[in-house]
């Protein structure tokens, strides 16, 4: 069974207006619709790191409750850590700069989880990629923060981005698990949920 052929009994619906979740997911092949909707944020202050990027795709799954009785819904959610500090998206220029001397010369955990949703079934599950960069002096830093914008990017920057062809030496694990869509694991489980439906 090729998932394209049966997506065609249940439509999904991507809930994330990524560009580069967009972008991944049609890479795919899968055909889908974009929805989005606004949704708080917040995990529980004793929440594991491990456990905040599923969690937050779980919230924004809900908020698609209504949708999920007649489409399948996904959504995604990346969270970056250096120990178990989480870093979000940086506001400024000055937090994207305190952000990134955090990860310089070390090695940092890019976690994304999943949510799909369909009816009464949730699938939660998280991917999870250890990059580690250069040691990187400010000018270097401050440079790609005034090219790059990565305001939008949880620890500010983003794998397909400039910083990483000059400052990343290795990653352990999906490459677009870091990019923020762990292509394989959402293969799979889309593919596990339709063969279900046959």
């Amino acid at each position: 069974m090729l998932l394209t052929h049966a997506m065609q009994t249940v439509p999904l619906i991507l809930g994330s207006g990524s560009p580069r979740r967009k972008q991944l997911l049609a890479d795919t092949g899968l055909k889908f619709s974009v929805l989005t909707k606004n949704t708080n944020e917040d995990w529980p202050a004793d929440l594991p790191t491990d456990e905040i990027a599923a969690y937050l795709a779980n919230k924004k799954a809900t908020a698609f409750k209504a949708e999920a009785q007649q489409s399948i819904i996904l959504t995604a959610d990346t969270v970056v850590c250096v120990g178990d500090k989480v870093l979000n998206k940086a506001e400024t220029h000055h937090q994207a700069l305190e952000m990134l001397r955090l990860l310089a010369g070390k090695t940092h955990q890019t976690y994304t989880g999943i949510c799909i949703r369909y009816q009464d079934q949730v699938i939660n599950a998280t991917a999870v990629a250890d990059v580690t960069f250069a040691d990187m002096p400010d000018e270097v830093l401050n440079h790609y923060i005034n090219t790059s914008k990565p305001f939008d990017k949880a620890g500010a920057y983003g794998i397909q981005d400039w910083i990483s062809l000059v400052g990343i030496t290795e990653i352990k694990g999906s490459y677009y698990t870091v990019m923020g869509l762990p292509t394989h694991l959402v293969y799979a489980e889309l593919y596990r949920l339709y063969a279900s439906l046959q």
